[in-house]
């Protein structure tokens, strides 16, 4: 899996991050509240330990854990950005949009 965060989205993760410099980066597939696991909504979280289920996958900026029950919602590809009309991160492929307004969340 190739995974890429534009220097957009870095500028607003990295001082997120670093006022937490035990934490780590999860793409969270967040299906709380959402009735059913296809239904689930992609989410930034900074988690202080990880979870049986989680793999680490290396990036452009720093490594990034996915849950590896939750690949299948994910394609080969992925880029995260930062919308700054939408002050919003986005989560990306080349061939579509997974969610356009995806939230930074310290856990």
């Amino acid at each position: 899996m190739k995974f890429t965060f534009t220097q957009r989205a870095i500028d607003r993760i990295a001082p997120v991050l670093d006022g937490h410099p035990d934490a780590h980066l999860k793409l969270k597939y967040d299906t709380e509240g959402c009735g059913c696991v296809v239904s689930g909504v992609a989410a930034l979280w900074i988690v202080r330990e990880t979870e049986e289920d989680d793999i680490e996958v290396n990036t452009n900026y720093k490594p990034v854990l996915l849950e590896k029950t939750k690949l299948v919602f994910l394609d080969e590809e992925m880029t995260v950005d930062f919308l700054e009309s939408a002050n919003t991160f986005a989560l990306k492929s080349p061939s579509q949009m997974l969610n356009p307004r995806m939230s930074l969340t310290v856990k």
